[in-house]
């Protein structure tokens, strides 16, 4: 059976919330936690993985994933992305797994079964290099990414899919064009692109050697530079199951975890 190992990145200069690793977040007792300690929470409730990791570009971040108990691995501030630090880590710290998730650094809403079909994907296809997962939008889900979009703030992802379930193109816009307000009777399929990796370490590798792609830098998404060179992604279709899902992308963003940390009964 395959190994998996997970590996965390954050970096201390993120473009839209600087700092962003170290915010604080409340949930249901009242009790504040940064985003680095309840997304290690996250990655330590997905029992399919073998090894958990944080990887960063500063000692701030580093001592607040110590705190928790975590094991880090420093990487360098000129890492481009979650991708490009997560394959760092792997070469310095030699994790030997054969497939390496990356669970990013802002996304601490993540249940574990949204990870744990990745691996399992893997481990099932062996012919698929890069899965992610994806999740249909609810009528809230879908309201909140058109209300960023309406308020010019960059909020989550969207992905549309070929009929082999494997990505055609990720953005920031909510794809593809609805042109109507959706309602529960008439909602629009809309798949929010969760923002985890499963990779084969081959597939790691060769993406760090490849050169960022002219999408990628517009749309400032970093799984478009498998696309543009090539190589497919798989999408894998997860289930809500009750479980509210976002990601700390801006500042705005906290009141919304908060409440779905309360509502989920997440201390």
């Amino acid at each position: 059976m395959a190994k998996a190992a997970i590996v965390l990145p954050f970096r201390q200069g993120s473009t839209r919330y600087p700092g962003k690793p170290l915010a604080l977040l409340r949930g249901a007792t009242g009790e504040a936690k940064t985003l680095v300690a309840r997304t290690v929470e996250a990655a330590r409730n997905v029992e399919i993985a073998a090894d958990i990791f944080v990887t960063c570009d500063s000692e701030e971040i580093a001592a607040a994933g110590r705190a928790v108990g975590a094991e880090v691995i420093l990487t360098d501030p000129e890492c481009r992305n979650g991708t490009e630090r997560v394959a760092q880590a792997v070469e310095r710290a030699g994790i030997d797994a054969d497939v390496i998730v990356n669970l990013q650094g802002d996304a601490p809403l993540t249940p574990p079964w949204f990870v744990s079909a990745l691996v399992e994907t893997m481990r099932a296809e062996p012919e698929e290099v890069v899965a992610t997962p994806v999740l249909r939008c609810d009528l809230e889900a879908l309201r909140n990414f058109l209300n960023d979009r309406r308020n010019g703030r960059v909020g989550g992802t969207t992905v549309v899919r070929d009929l082999t379930g494997h990505a055609l193109y990720f953005s920031k816009e909510v794809i593809p064009f609805i042109g109507r307000e959706p309602t529960q009777d008439d909602l629009p399929e809309v798949w929010h692109h969760v923002g985890v990796y499963a990779y084969r370490p081959d597939a790691l590798k060769d993406y760090a050697r490849m050169a960022p792609s002219p999408l990628e830098a517009v749309e400032g998404l970093e799984q478009l530079r498998f696309l543009e060179h090539g190589l497919k992604v798989r999408a894998v279709e997860v289930e809500a199951r009750g479980h509210s899902f976002w990601e700390l992308n801006n500042p705005e963003d906290v009141p919304l975890i908060e409440g779905y940390l309360k509502r989920m009964g997440i201390a």
